[in-house]
């Protein structure tokens, strides 16, 4: 069996490790075996080998170095003898990074833009001292046989950027619909779900600012906040104020479940950053709809992609905290409308976005590609 050298910097933060995985679940022809320069928190979780280029110690380190900097393969461990087919890296630094073991050892590389690596401006600025994706950026365009996106929304953005057309393929990612349970009525008292990190393309102060009118109405919905991040002190000090509103830290993504179950509806309040950073499609949408849970989301990045307005949940205007409050205030007082919209919301995750399939499509994707 061929393998498949999977390409992240880091190895691999906790948030991506389950969407990660689940590219990978439905793999027959290749077998995925992770590379990077750094460990991180989530490498239990992905199922599959990962292995840091270089060796131990201090010269491992300088092995590293000199490989992201100046392209240098280190010799351990021996990819060759992993009998490889293809490169598959994520996110345009990590392309960039990948392309010296892509000439090194004569292999197709395809690469993954997820969000902000297509949006933010700083990535595609002049810069005195260019960073490594700016300096090899022109050859990544040229070199890397397709580039895949996870919206319509990423890919646009990327021929704004100059990436060729041709190369760009979008496919999605998938989440596991098999086995769950059927949609239920939420919680009581109703409680409002957010997961992600706490960043300001995440919206979070026009979700804070939509409970606060719903509180200035009378309106008892909660909120739970599920994650952490640079805004956390602004977030728990408002969260404070408000009251009703309870933050749980990073949660697995089985736990992750367990709160989305009951919940009224998941929020989604993303917008664009000033520094351009945006959405590319939030895991979380799918499977809040594969749990049948509908979404609030707004009209930003590639969001309304996978929501059907009206139908599987809410579209709003992004940073519009009175539409935001409207449409979780309707959920609530509507309960044959949650119904509806749960049940449309499964239906459409099992039908579009399961993860065998998602998975199969990207395995033709890499497959395409190689000799």
């Amino acid at each position: 069996m061929r393998t498949a050298l999977l390409y992240r910097d880091r190895l691999i933060p906790r948030s991506e490790a389950a969407f990660m995985r689940r590219q990978y679940c439905a793999f027959e022809t290749l077998a995925p075996y992770w590379l990077g320069c750094h460990f991180d928190d989530g490498l239990a979780d992905l199922g599959a080998p990962g292995h840091l280029l270089g060796g131990a110690g201090a010269f491992g380190n300088i092995e590293r170095t000199l490989f992201k900097q100046l392209g240098r393969l280190p010799a351990t461990p021996d990819l060759a003898a992993l009998n490889p087919a293809v490169i598959h890296a994520h996110f345009g630094r990590g392309g960039a990074i990948a392309l010296p073991i892509a000439r090194k050892l004569g292999l197709p590389l395809i690469v993954s833009f997820h969000g902000g690596d297509a949006t933010k401006d700083k990535h595609y600025q002049r810069r005195l001292i260019p960073t490594i994706y700016q300096r090899r950026l022109e050859a990544l365009k040229r070199e890397a046989k397709l580039f895949v996106c996870v919206s319509d929304f990423i890919r646009r953005r990327l021929i704004e950027r100059g990436f060729p057309p041709e190369k760009l393929v979008v496919n999605r990612y998938g989440i596991e619909v098999e086995g769950l349970p059927p949609p239920r009525p939420p919680d009581e008292p109703p409680t409002v779900l957010f997961v992600g990190r706490f960043v300001e393309k995440k919206g979070i102060p026009t979700l804070l600012d939509a409970m606060a009118l719903l509180r200035a109405e009378g309106n008892p919905l909660r909120l739970v906040l599920v994650g952490d991040g640079p805004l956390g002190p602004l977030v728990a000090g408002r969260a404070a104020d408000l009251g009703g509103i309870e933050q749980t830290g990073w949660l697995a993504n089985d736990q992750v479940k367990a709160r989305m179950a009951g919940a009224l509806a998941l929020a989604v309040p993303s917008v664009t950053a000033k520094a351009g950073d945006a959405e590319g499609l939030p895991n979380v949408i799918l499977e809040a709809m594969a749990a049948g849970v509908p979404v609030v989301g707004s009209d930003s990045a590639g969001i309304a992609e996978a929501i059907v307005d009206r139908e599987t949940g809410f579209v709003v205007p992004p940073g519009d905290a009175p539409a935001l409050a409207r449409a979780l205030a309707r959920l609530a007082a509507d309960p044959a409308l949650r119904q509806r919209m749960a049940e449309a919301g499964r239906a459409r995750a099992v039908a579009e976005f399961s993860a065998p399939a998602q998975s199969h499509r990207l395995e033709q994707i890499l497959l395409s590609v190689v000799p």
